[in-house]
């Protein structure tokens, strides 16, 4: 008994580190602690930053300074036992998994968010004690806002974005450095006769060429000779050409990035319905092609039983509930039901209301008729697999809603009877 009491607490560790890592890392769209968690750390950086501004402020400094002082600890302990539970849980991480658990945990540590999350805790338990006059350091909370690209899918592709095009944003900046020059060396030939103060040395001629070159224009050197607003003319078309080229590298990266992400969401969420499962990827790719967005507010009904059926439905954000005759169902992203009504127009056998706001893909029956007839590749696939369905279930785990009446190919063709949303 004494040696399989330690082996148990290692599994109950281990297990514990499991679920901990979920939490923190989102391991299941479906985590209702792990979402919650998300939302209060994101609350908990946006009352951080709001905090950080307003007690700029010296009269609110001086009305809200205990306010503001319980706001910073309170945010230290959270963000410092988070950042403890994170190095804990760093074996966890699939790329660390092989590696031993100190050596897991220091490749964390040293990672680009493992030392956001330091920068977010360590200087301001230095801060606290510090003299009061140096507790400015704490204005350095906006590095917290750098922890919001774990909680958001735009900040995570934005960076994504920056790290896939840094060779092409590096040559952008290489090119601008060496229009600087370029345009700073003639403007000091041209002026440094006329304003030696200004424009009398090549570092100074370089300050005027930056901000030309990025169209900000200050004002505080403008050239005088005729030689000199002639080069000043061409620097400002040319910083026009420099400013738009890294704006238009990051726009048109940071689209096809988002583009290529609801494609791959898209793809999952069709390929894992039964009818469509074993389709090839370009049947799928077709079916992708009729699919249609709605959105749908809170409470707002979606389909309603006893009415005619004519589409199915991909939960692609939000959360939907099922009211069946016994039961309700809730079903989340990634989710499908009224598949059967993509392939006969019958009535609903339950009413489909939105819990929040949802974001539903929609597959129109008469578009994936039409498919069929076009391709009958695709309608003999469907076919078959409709034939070899036995299961009698009215909701799956995958949320899929079952109908008895497609045991057999043949009932494609028979009169309509109750069907499943």
């Amino acid at each position: 008994m004494s040696r399989k009491k330690p082996a148990s607490e290692n599994v109950r560790r281990a297990n514990l580190r499991r679920r901990l890592y979920e939490i923190l890392e989102h391991g299941s769209v479906e985590d209702r602690t792990g979402l919650v968690v998300g939302r209060l750390i994101v609350l908990l950086i946006i009352v951080n930053l709001v905090a950080m501004t307003l007690d700029s402020v010296p009269a609110l400094q001086a009305r809200y300074d205990a306010l503001f002082t319980a706001i910073e600890i309170l945010s230290l302990v959270v963000f410092t036992v988070e950042y403890a539970l994170r190095v804990w849980v760093a074996v966890e991480h699939a790329p660390f998994q092989h590696l031993s658990p100190r050596r897991a945990r220091w490749n964390f540590i040293t990672s680009p968010l493992g030392i956001i999350d330091l920068l977010a805790v360590l200087p301001f338990w230095f801060a606290f004690a510090l003299p009061a006059d140096l507790r400015g350091i704490l204005i350095f909370r906006i590095v917290r806002f750098l922890k919001l690209a774990r909680y958001s899918p735009a900040m995570r592709s934005l960076l994504d974005v920056l790290y896939r095009e840094r060779r092409a944003l590096f040559g952008c900046f290489v090119i601008l450095f060496g229009a600087m020059l370029f345009a700073a060396d003639i403007m000091y030939l041209a002026e440094r006769h006329v304003q030696p103060d200004k424009l009398g040395t090549i570092p100074d001629a370089m300050w005027w060429a930056i901000v030309t070159l990025g169209t900000i224009g200050y004002g505080d050197v403008v050239p005088v000779t005729f030689l000199g607003r002639i080069v000043a003319t061409a620097t400002i078309f040319v910083g026009l050409i420099m400013v738009a080229l890294p704006i238009g590298i990051v726009a048109t990266a940071f689209s096809e990035e988002i583009h290529r992400r609801d494609f791959v969401v898209t793809w999952s969420m069709v390929a894992r319905v039964p009818l469509f499962a074993e389709l090839q990827a370009s049947d799928i790719a077709d079916i992708m092609h009729l699919l249609r967005a709605q959105q749908v507010e809170p409470g707002v009904i979606i389909v309603r039983r006893g009415e005619p059926a004519h589409s199915m439905y991909f939960v692609a954000a939000g959360e939907v509930e099922i009211a069946l005759t016994h039961q309700r169902v809730r079903l989340g992203a990634g989710h499908f039901f009224g598949e059967v009504a993509a392939l006969r127009r019958a009535r609903r056998s339950a009413t489909v209301t939105a819990v929040t706001r949802t974001s539903l893909l929609v597959l129109d029956a008469h578009d994936l008729h039409a498919l069929m007839e076009r391709e009958p590749r695709i309608a003999e696939r469907i076919r078959e697999v409709v034939r070899s369905r036995i299961g009698r279930d009215i909701v799956t785990p995958q949320g899929d809603l079952v109908m008895e009446e497609l045991e057999e190919a043949e009932t494609l063709d028979q009169p309509p009877r109750e069907d499943a949303g």
